[in-house]
């Protein structure tokens, strides 16, 4: 685990600009302050896999690729809801349609047809069977893929667990400089919570999925393990 120390003496403190006074304007209790900060972890399985899922189509007029798109799209959806997707849990997350051009030397370019997309945000709360969601999303119309992005649906008690553990870190820092300085921890000052990652894990990039999804096996998603974590700063006073 990472630590950052300061000791703070009185002296020091005393000698502080007006500037600095002015804008930190504390007591400085008797004793020596120090000021640590520390990262606590925990790990945990995700949960939640969430995945971008859309049709992309062509048409010679805007209606036909529009109508084409509509017609996969609406197939996608029942299928979603057939794998015992909730609706709450699907979000539009796009629609666009736009000209396709065909460029040729010396002339300017032509619209030689149209393009639309419409896709969704979808949370699939049963990690070890997005990988078959997929897998029918495809074969019901989506050629577009991106993720899936791995995390927790309720990371609370992961990141009490890590905020416990980055205190415990810190008071054990305290106590080894203090002995250092032949001191003794007197008490804690402050507590601050600096960041905290609540186990989010990266996405994968999409062409990575797309080399899975041309596979003839169901797509494997394997959810492993997250890393929940919090950094904290405490100061402590010592005596």
């Amino acid at each position: 685990m990472r630590s950052t120390i300061m000791l703070l003496a009185p002296a020091v403190l005393a000698a502080a600009t007006p500037a600095l006074a002015q804008t930190a304007p504390t007591m400085v209790p008797d004793g020596t302050l120090l000021d640590v900060s520390a990262e606590g972890r925990t790990s945990r399985v995700p949960d939640v896999a969430t995945i971008r899922a859309g049709v992309v189509t062509q048409g010679q007029t805007a209606a036909a690729a529009l109508s084409e798109n509509a017609t996969r799209m609406t197939r996608v959806l029942a299928a979603l809801r057939q794998a015992g997707v909730a609706t709450h849990d699907v979000r539009t997350a796009s629609v666009s349609l736009s000209p396709q051009y065909r460029y040729t030397d010396g002339q300017p370019p032509a619209v030689s047809g149209y393009q639309a997309s419409n896709s969704v945000s979808i949370r699939l709360r049963d990690v070890a069977k997005s990988g078959s969601i997929l897998d029918a999303l495809v074969a019901q119309g989506a050629n577009q893929i991106d993720g899936p992005t791995l995390s927790l649906d309720k990371p609370e008690a992961a990141l009490d667990e890590a905020r416990t553990d980055a205190v415990r870190i810190a008071r054990s820092r305290a106590e080894l400089y203090a002995k250092a300085a032949g001191l003794s921890v007197a008490r804690i000052v402050t507590i601050s919570e600096n960041g905290a990652n609540d186990g989010t894990a990266p996405q994968p990039p999409m062409y990575a999925m797309a080399r899975v999804m041309k596979s003839s096996e169901s797509t494997p998603i394997a959810a492993g393990e997250t890393q929940v974590s919090v950094t904290v700063s405490v100061r402590f006073l010592l005596k």
